[in-house]
């Protein structure tokens, strides 16, 4: 016992001479103690490090940020190169110097300077190792009086007439209600109304210049933005320039106002921003806006590119590029440090208000009839922007998990998407920011993210510094024993990878350890996760993925297996919240489950046939076998039964007694029902044919009523002389069909009339 305590002391001593960091020498030694004084310390099953049979050191460092491994060359001389994988302390228990063990660990360190005002630290750099986490504080302090940039983006169709006349007062009046909040204001104006092609406006030419032209109103062009007054500290140029502001028109409901809203944020040097502003965009609209693929219809295909296209302060694109998606407007908007304001009137607010879960940074207001609250909305709206303290994460890194936690003033804690509110202008919010790597996937790529504060014009970058390789590689006299792959272990490592994974794998195709683990030769060693353990021979099972039932996983009667439940003995159902018992319940008087037409669901039957009813899906009045089954039971119902018969019936029939009552649909299978069917059928024709002989007689005889003789037909004297022309003379001709009689009619001039020859 002695011997290894008094080796693992000197190591200790010879750790705090040489350069290790401050601390090492007694922590080693204490380790030592701990190692030496309880046999088997740390020697438990899941000691990952030593069963992962990694044969480089990278590999070992891959199982978990607290393996380490020996590069001391007479290090357990005639051992396997897996035996120098292991947890610090068993490998100086086993003799290795502590020189000798590689075992980096994750670490932060923040720059000496930070030139931020409202978020603390700007920079920041992380080590970190496959599975390591490491966590630091970030705090964001508002500052009180900040300068204001408010950008006006008004929708200037007919309908907004009133609410741009209020705009004209707006600006003295905002000016006096921002001194108490912003000793810095700046106000700038932009308009917009839509894309200016067919369907969106009119292209006839009389109304293409004037879209107002049927209501005898001068308009103004349509046009999809225009920038109109760049970001000034001078409130008469800003009533200046809305005063003159014409409306104009278009013939679709929904607005351009999203096509505008991104150039306004992207177009930095043309409105104005300030980088030490606070910048506020106010969209006021009566409308909806189109979105992304809507201007399909016009014909435009060209995605939205989200760059900025002003030429002398006029969207050029506006008739050749789509409508931008939320997703890329809320990405622009955060890029510029933008927060919107939402000023509606009418009921299309809520159309609004449902947008702004999917663009952070925004708030939506209700403007009362001609835009009287204008002022107080703004300011309300600038209150509530500044009270919210939200953290973004910007250009996320592949195998790098971020998690952000807000501690806000009042001792609460909040998930950084969900932030903190109600945050006074003095107050400070700290943010815990806990950064974790999973694995080396790739190293080349970004190496840095962004954790920006939405609305703050500051943010904090975070150096991402991955250590997938040991420092021993690097390092001539121990490299061979770092990398050595030459190694018999290593040759049949690598000759075997293939074969070892598809022992990491369940059949059916399923992934190398069910995706939930590495495989090393052969063996799958689980992933640790906060939310509980992953398990299995094929790290299958796990206990936090498969539905809960009153508050207990799988209803606590059942293992959770690829996320579904796997029901101990005497449980069953989704959840295995059910008793098994509860099939009797399921039962015919047969045996039959349901019977043999449904399933048992928790003691309750679900019929599968759609035929089928009743609580055991007993009723089936189509099925064939029904009636037959049912045959069998008549008897049940004479009352002459002997009693060993009716003791019979209440087994095999006392289901179905009940429905042979109400029933009459059940015909037997006798050849009698053949006889009495056709005879129906025949009685059923003679009486069909004798009803349409009786209407043929009817109609036939309605029709000889109808028809008279020639002889009944006369025309009186009276009728005759007014039916007929007067004529000049007469003659009968006697006409044989044999001997026709000619007739010669003389030529006549035309002023001569024909006269009767005597």
């Amino acid at each position: 016992m002695w011997t290894p305590l008094l080796g693992c002391s000197l190591t200790a001593g010879l750790a705090a001479l040489q350069k290790r960091p401050r601390g090492a020498g007694p922590l080693l030694g204490f380790a030592c103690l701990l190692a030496a004084l309880v046999p088997g310390w740390g020697q438990s099953p899941d000691n990952r490090c030593a069963i992962s049979n990694a044969v480089t050191c990278t590999n070992c460092l891959a199982v978990g940020p607290e393996c380490a491994w020996c590069t001391q060359e007479d290090f357990m001389a005639g051992t396997k190169q897996k035996e120098r994988c292991d947890i610090v302390l068993h490998l100086m228990k086993r003799g290795c110097k502590a020189d000798f063990i590689e075992s980096p660990s994750a670490g932060v360190t923040m720059p000496a300077g930070n030139s931020n005002v409202q978020v603390a630290p700007g920079e920041v750099s992380i080590q970190l190792r496959p599975g390591s986490e490491a966590s630091f504080m970030l705090k964001v302090q508002p500052l009180e009086k900040y300068p204001v940039d408010l950008y006006y983006l008004v929708d200037v169709s007919a309908s907004m007439h009133k609410n741009i006349e209020k705009l004209n007062s707006v600006g003295s009046d905002l000016s006096q209600k921002m001194e108490n909040i912003s000793l810095d204001l700046r106000l700038g104006y932009g308009s917009y109304v839509d894309k200016t092609v067919s369907p969106y406006i009119s292209i006839h030419p009389g109304r293409i210049h004037n879209q107002c032209s049927d209501y005898d109103l001068d308009c103004m062009p349509p046009h999809g933005y225009i920038h109109v007054l760049s970001l000034t500290d001078k409130i008469a140029e800003f009533r200046s320039a809305i005063s003159k502001q014409k409306i104009s028109g278009n013939i679709d409901t929904p607005e351009g106002g999203f096509d505008a809203m991104l150039q306004a944020a992207v177009c930095q040097s043309h409105i104005g921003w300030r980088k030490e502003a606070k910048r506020l965009l106010l969209m006021m609209t009566d409308q909806t806006s189109h979105l992304a693929l809507d201007s399909k219809l016009a014909g435009i295909v060209i995605p939205n590119d989200g760059n900025c296209h002003l030429k002398d302060n006029v969207y050029v694109k506006a008739t050749s590029m789509e409508h931008p998606s939320l997703g890329q407007l809320s990405e622009k908007l955060i890029d510029n440090n933008i927060n919107v304001i939402f000023a509606v009137q009418g009921s299309q607010f809520h159309w609004y208000k449902d947008l702004l879960p999917l663009l952070p940074g925004t708030t939506a207001r209700q403007i009362e009839s001609q835009a009287v609250n204008l002022s107080d909305l703004v300011v309300e709206a600038y209150k509530k922007l500044l009270s919210e303290v939200k953290i973004q994460v910007e250009n996320p890194i592949q195998d790098i998990n971020v998690k952000v936690t807000a501690i806000c003033p009042d001792g609460s804690r909040k998930t950084g998407a969900e932030g903190c509110k109600n945050v006074k202008s003095t107050a400070e919010v700290l943010f815990n920011i806990s950064i974790a790597m999973k694995g080396c996937g790739t190293t080349e790529g970004r190496k840095y993210m962004t954790l920006k504060p939405l609305g703050f014009n500051e943010s904090t970058r975070v150096n991402i510094h991955k250590i997938c390789a040991c420092q021993c590689e690097g390092s001539v006299k121990h490299k061979r024993i770092c990398v050595d792959e030459t190694s018999q272990d290593a040759e049949t490592s690598s000759s075997s990878d293939k074969f070892s994974s598809e022992q990491c794998k369940m059949p059916k195709g399923h992934l190398v350890c069910s995706g939930q683990g590495d495989c090393v030769d052969g063996k799958c060693i689980c992933h640790k996760t906060k939310l509980g353990t992953i398990y299995g021979k094929y790290c299958e099972k796990d206990d936090f993925s498969c539905p809960h039932h009153l508050g207990n996983l799988c209803a606590g009667n059942g293992e959770c297996e690829a996320g579904k439940c796997k029901c101990s003995s005497g449980w069953e159902g989704d959840r295995c919240q059910c008793s098994s018992s509860l099939r009797k319940h399921c039962m015919n008087s047969n045996g039959q489950v349901c019977s043999g037409r449904g399933t048992c669901v928790c003691g309750r039957c679900k019929c599968t046939d759609p035929s089928s009813l009743g609580h055991l899906c007993e009723f089936c009045p189509t099925c064939r076998i029904t009636c037959s089954d049912k045959r069998n039971c008549v008897p049940c119902r004479h009352s002459n039964s002997s009693q060993i018969a009716l003791d019979q019936c209440k087994t095999s029939c006392a289901y179905r007694l009940h429905y042979t009552e109400k029933s009459s649909e059940c015909t037997a299978d006798d050849p009698s029902h053949f006889r009495i069917f056709f005879i129906i059928f025949i009685v059923t024709f003679l009486i069909g044919l004798l009803n349409v002989l009786i209407i043929r007689q009817i109609i036939l005889q309605w029709s000889n009523n109808k028809i008279k003789s020639s002889s009944d037909y006369r025309i009186s004297a009276t009728k005759k002389d007014k039916m007929f022309l007067p004529t000049v003379c007469t003659k009968t001709v006697t006409y044989r069909r044999d001997k026709p009689e000619e007739i010669n009619i003389s030529k006549l001039q035309i002023n001569e009339t024909f006269k009767c020859n005597s």
